[in-house]
């Protein structure tokens, strides 16, 4: 019988009906059965499917009656262990090209006198016919039509297989190749997030089986383990190992030149071993542990650290050819992934180290901070924390102005820092040996801001009882710092002019001209210009102020400076109120990064120090000890008030807690306790009364 074109056709039909929907190699083998009845009859269809090494698997296989032979031994099912061995299925003059027609296994020597009865022996098999699948000249597997009844299959039904292997072979090898291609694809994808497990179990004292419990899901194996270079980078010393059987291992330290492949390895490359008694030289004494251990299949794969060779992380089986080019892919990925948690277990070894040796340090700083505090030593530009660019260049910018005597006006939100970088151009000053004074000009009333600054005769108001010096006359020979410059009153404003220009004043109430022998630094939070404009703040003393401007742009602007200030104002705070080696955690270091901080750094140090007052005996800040637990939710973003979820605690109920921790650490002290604070003790009595704390 033989088959044309047009007899194609039914079969061509059931090959198109399986790449319509999702496919199913038993639904399609179904279809195909019924559609190759007509030409090539039989009970049993099976396609088989080479794979390396000499193995079988089974792409697909339809019955019409009786037991199913092959479960667990599927192509797609991507297990080694249930591949069969060609040999045994007396498959190797088909799998060589040929074609093979059983005419009754019953009566066959090949089949009928075996120690293991055939398996189709068992099912009442008696007749078979198998062709290769030839596809570009490479035989893929075979095709396999059996009957319960003898000499069932004549020389046209060989004939009308092959055409039909033929045909399907190109579709049954780019199938294959494309549920790989998914699989392996799923497997790199399982992959993310494997180096964060495998860190948390490197940086705490877990045994390496339960790391490698964490690879399991991942990578099929009998023995895993990870091998280090030494210090001399000659030996190889074991990190740690799983092995199903612990029988002649290779010891806990060997020698490079011990194994055959480590040049591979120490060159990058991975290795990949299908039978090792084939492949590994027992000249090399750890190449001839590996074969007398019972080695079979095996990986290697390199662990480096910015492009050097630290070690390597190796899988292996005890059947050959158990690993293909995906697992070498799957198993470069974890060793990717085991690198960086070797890195985060070395960098968190590395800063424990570093805890200790900086509390050290701190320690050592703290006490210089009070000798030179005692020696009178100011502080320096150097000593003023942040890397910003924009905060690096007003620093430049005041370090040039500062050997001068040129009056400088420091704009910026409030909390920026603008007093303390006008205490640094002080101490830089050619007057840093004289006094530097401040005042903060909103603080003060209209009726009292003239004295404050240029001081009063005795009689010159009720209250004036005797002569008192102003600021001007205090700070000679220094420097008169004043803050928020914005908020002076326009007569003083006229005053402070004549000093700028004739570098005289008078006393409230007095006739003599005295000289300022200062150097003026002002600063504002508001906009001089707009001010000018709307007649609040003259002209002509803007000008005056506006000699050299430095601007210090806002905490929010300043990237990680935040987290710098940070730690910089637990290292201060902490040791004052018991609390020592704190530091904020990751969630806290993102919610500091993502709050705008309207307040700035004064915002700062006020969290700071309220969250040190909640703090227990832990040695990390969260975000709700901060009250900035909303900040973690919308980066850059302040919730509107009134907006509260979930874990973000309403302010009365935190201001509640502050002021009962506070009592609780002054030992009921009202008066201590304010100051703890920042508050007056009038407000602290208000606000026991008001949540009932008394």
């Amino acid at each position: 019988m033989e088959m044309h074109v047009v007899d194609l056709l039914p079969i061509l039909t059931a090959l198109g009906d399986a790449l319509q929907a999702p496919f199913d190699p038993r639904q399609f083998l179904a279809a195909f059965s019924a559609r190759l009845q007509p030409f090539v009859p039989h009970d049993r269809l099976v396609i088989q499917y080479r794979e390396a090494g000499g193995f079988l698997s089974v792409f697909a296989e339809h019955v019409r009656t009786g037991p199913m032979l092959h479960e667990g031994r599927y192509t797609t099912d991507f297990d080694p262990a249930g591949r069969y061995d060609a040999t045994d299925l007396v498959l190797d003059a088909v799998l060589a090209g040929e074609s093979m027609v059983v005419e009754d296994f019953q009566t066959d020597p090949r089949f009928a006198r075996r120690a293991v009865p055939y398996p189709a022996l068992q099912v009442g098999i008696r007749a078979r016919v198998a062709v290769p699948l030839t596809s570009h000249q490479q035989v893929l597997g075979a095709l396999l039509a059996t009957s319960y009844a003898p000499a069932r299959y004549l020389p046209a039904h060989v004939t009308a297989a092959r055409q039909v292997a033929d045909m399907i072979a190109p579709f049954i090898e780019n199938t294959v190749l494309l549920h790989r291609e998914q699989h392996r694809r799923r497997r790199l994808a399982a992959l993310s997030g494997l180096a964060s497990a495998l860190a948390a179990r490197l940086t705490a004292p877990t045994p390496f089986a339960e790391l490698a419990e964490v690879l399991r899901p991942h990578m099929d194996f009998d023995v895993v383990g990870v091998r280090l270079l030494g210090t001399s980078g000659r030996a190889l010393d074991l990190l740690g190992r799983v092995a199903a059987d612990t029988a002649a291992l290779l010891p806990a330290r060997i020698a490079v030149e011990d194994l055959s492949y480590y040049p591979r390895i120490e060159a990058g490359d991975p290795v990949l071993i299908q039978d090792a008694p084939a492949e590994l030289d027992r000249a090399y004494p750890g190449d001839r542990a590996i074969v007398d251990g019972g080695g079979r299949a095996s990986l290697a794969l390199p662990l480096r650290v910015e492009e050097q060779v630290t070690g390597f992380l190796f899988f292996a089986k005890r059947h050959p050819y158990w690993y293909d080019s995906t697992d070498l892919e799957v198993a470069a990925g974890i060793a990717a992934q085991l690198t960086i948690a070797l890195h985060q277990q070395r960098v968190a070894d590395e800063q424990r180290r570093r805890v200790v040796v900086e509390g050290r340090a701190r320690q050592l700083e703290h006490r210089l901070t009070a000798l030179r505090q005692e020696l009178g030593d100011p502080p320096g530009f150097e000593r003023i924390i942040g890397r910003a660019p924009a905060f690096r260049e007003a620093l430049a910018q005041a370090a040039k102005v500062a050997p001068t005597d040129t009056t400088v006006l420091l704009t910026g939100e409030s909390g920026t820092g603008k007093e303390v970088l006008a205490r640094a151009i002080h101490a830089h000053s050619p007057r840093a040996e004289g006094p530097f004074l401040a005042v903060n000009c909103a603080a003060l009333t209209e009726t009292l801001v003239e004295s404050e600054l240029f001081g009063h005769e005795r009689g010159a108001f009720t209250g004036a009882d005797k002569q008192k010096p102003g600021r001007f006359e205090l700070a000679a020979a220094g420097t008169l710092f004043l803050d928020e410059v914005a908020e002076l009153p326009r007569g003083t404003q006229a005053k402070l002019l004549r000093v700028l220009q004739d570098h005289t004043f008078e006393r409230v109430g007095g006739t003599q001209a005295l000289t300022a022998d200062i150097r003026l630094l002002a600063a504002t939070n508001r906009d001089l210009e707009q001010a000018v404009q709307a007649g609040r703040f003259r002209e002509d003393l803007y000008y005056r102020l506006n000699v050299f401007r430095i601007h210090l742009c806002p905490l929010r602007e300043r990237g990680d400076d935040v987290l710098l200030l940070a730690q910089q104002i637990l290292d201060a705070i902490g040791p004052r109120l018991g609390k020592t080696g704190v530091r904020l955690s990751r969630e806290a270091q993102a919610a500091f990064r993502n709050y705008r901080w309207p307040g700035n750094v004064r915002e700062l140090e006020n969290v700071i120090e309220r969250a040190l007052i909640l703090l227990g005996e832990e040695p990390l800040l969260t975000p709700a000890h901060c009250g900035l637990a909303h900040a973690l939710r919308a980066p850059g973003v302040v919730e509107p008030d009134g907006a509260l979820h979930g874990d973000l605690e309403p302010l009365a109920a935190m201001e509640a807690r502050a002021i009962r921790a506070a009592l609780a650490h002054t030992k009921g002290n009202q008066t201590r306790a304010a100051a703890l604070l920042g508050i007056t003790r009038m407000q602290m009595r208000t606000r026991i009364k008001r949540f009932g704390l008394s």
